[in-house]
């Protein structure tokens, strides 16, 4: 192969991985407790649906409702994978495997605490906006959950931080 790629193809490769980057840092501004970086993933008129009993209303709101859930959590780690995307111009559309591991804080009088497990699917439609692609609507699909008591937890890397504070936050300033 010689030639080059045509200007088309380069411009959806290039919006593939912007978009996948905004999935990702959606991820992190969530697991890095980053509220303005979790916003930023949606536009600001964007919609987020993720079942009736969850969360139904704008993306907004949903990073709202979720602060409040995250930080009943001792811990928690969104990984990503199965990053489908297809480009139409300035719109495009998403499908993304997520896996989601929460530690609850302890309950009780015990040090019980309990371990969720969640997969599901991010099946998001996208624009590219004021020179950003962001999410107009997503919705989220749950394939799976389980929630186990753990009565014994093992602490977790006291490095690991939900904030500024956390090592990885200096390097992407």
């Amino acid at each position: 192969m010689t030639d080059s790629p045509n200007e088309d193809a380069l411009q959806t490769m290039l919006a593939k991985q912007a978009i996948t980057e905004v999935i990702y840092g959606y991820c992190r501004a969530l697991d890095r407790m980053d509220k303005d970086a979790a916003y930023a993933v949606w536009h600001s008129d964007g919609t987020s649906d993720y079942g009736e009993g969850i969360y139904q209303g704008t993306g907004w709101g949903f990073v709202d409702w979720v602060w409040t859930a995250h930080a009943a959590m001792s811990t928690h780690s969104h990984q990503i994978s199965n990053v489908l995307i297809q480009v139409d111009g300035d719109r495009a559309v998403s499908e993304a495997y997520v896996t989601v591991a929460l530690r609850t804080l302890p309950f009780g009088d015990s040090a019980d605490v309990a371990d969720i497990y969640s997969r599901g699917r991010y099946v998001d439609q996208w624009s590219f906006r004021d020179g950003r692609w962001a999410i107009d609507h997503r919705n989220y699909i749950t394939d799976h959950s389980v929630t186990l008591p753990n009565s014994n937890p093992e602490p977790h890397d006291p490095r690991s931080i939900r904030g500024p504070e956390d090592i990885s936050v200096a390097l992407f300033d």
